[in-house]
């Protein structure tokens, strides 16, 4: 998704707003993301884990991975990508891009 027209890409919150290391769910669209601040990056993400019905807003974010809170599963937030069991379907990731202290996500 590299499409970067603006009618794509919805202002869901304020950098500030964002902890890093932390997530916080968001809505865009009609749609619930979590927002997850690492560093300078911030990674947008479905935000329930895969496995079972786990708020990962509520897990534990080390470097670039989100740990479920109920089973200890861990999901990469640059793509999803499920890093350990009992996860193994990848979690749904947006792009984002950050402009004027505002966060992005392209829902398209």
């Amino acid at each position: 998704m590299n499409d970067t027209s603006p009618n794509n890409w919805s202002d869901v919150a304020a950098l500030a707003d964002l902890w890093d290391g932390a997530g916080m769910e968001v809505q865009a669209d009609g749609r619930v993301l979590a927002l997850f601040r690492v560093g300078d990056e911030v990674f947008a993400t479905a935000p329930m884990c895969t496995h079972g019905e786990a708020n990962l807003c509520d897990g534990f974010v080390e470097g670039h991975e989100v740990e479920c809170p109920m089973h200890q599963g861990r999901f990469d937030l640059r793509d999803g990508t499920p890093m350990c069991a009992p996860a193994y379907e990848p979690l749904k990731t947006w792009p984002v891009r950050i402009e004027g202290g505002r966060v992005f996500v392209a829902l398209g």
